[in-house]
């Protein structure tokens, strides 16, 4: 299965929640994953903020073309339950 980010939503600090298209959803924390030339801009949290699911990428993604591969965030997804 290809994995998809379906749903997604800003919590806090650094902190988004998500739903996967395999029925998995839960919070991630990026805070020490803002790192690279794309990624550094989001250390402000006024720009992490400003995030949004992307339905042609089917990830999150921000308005400075950075985006997070969805299998990158399952891998660290604290699932709910």
């Amino acid at each position: 299965m290809i994995l998809h980010v379906c749903e997604a939503r800003y919590v806090r600090d650094y902190v988004v929640w998500l739903r996967f298209n395999d029925d998995t959803e839960g919070e991630v924390d990026l805070q020490y994953e803002l790192y690279g030339e794309v990624f550094e801009p989001l250390r402000d949290i006024t720009e992490f903020r400003r995030l949004r699911f992307d339905p042609e990428l089917h990830t999150i993604a921000w308005p400075n073309s950075a985006d997070f591969a969805p299998e990158f965030l399952h891998e660290r997804l604290a699932v709910s339950v």
